[in-house]
């Protein structure tokens, strides 16, 4: 089985920002850009406050038991459906998530089996 991993990273706005002119220059110039996915975060603790202990539950949860709905996953959770569903959109909005639309539920789906941290120090 491949393993498929998601970069999640951190770095500060400067490092953000120089990437960004990079790219912009290699653009003008007519250059190759390399796409890099992932998902950035300025700080550690702006990471830790994206990927608390229950929002990583949840992504477990999701991978191992597949739930159907939001609903579903609440249940599996023990949690309530409304703060399920909060945290399922801002998983999904800082690309950790997808969220798979049937006639009358919506399931969280997740694409990977890893998550890899990168630290620029």
């Amino acid at each position: 089985m491949k393993v498929k991993k998601i970069k999640v990273g951190i770095k500060d706005l400067k490092s953000v920002l120089d990437d960004f002119v990079k790219t912009g220059e290699a653009i003008e110039r007519g250059g190759r850009v390399s796409e890099e996915k992932g998902t950035y975060f300025t700080s550690f603790e702006a990471f830790r406050k994206a990927l608390t202990p229950k929002r990583l539950e949840l992504l477990h949860i999701i991978k191992a038991r597949k739930p159907s709905s939001i609903n579903e996953l609440a249940r599996m959770a023990k949690r309530d459906v409304k703060n399920i569903a909060d945290d399922v959109n801002y998983l999904e909005q800082i690309g950790l998530i997808q969220k798979k639309a049937t006639a009358r539920k919506t399931a969280p789906v997740i694409t990977y089996d890893k998550i890899a941290l990168e630290i620029a120090v």
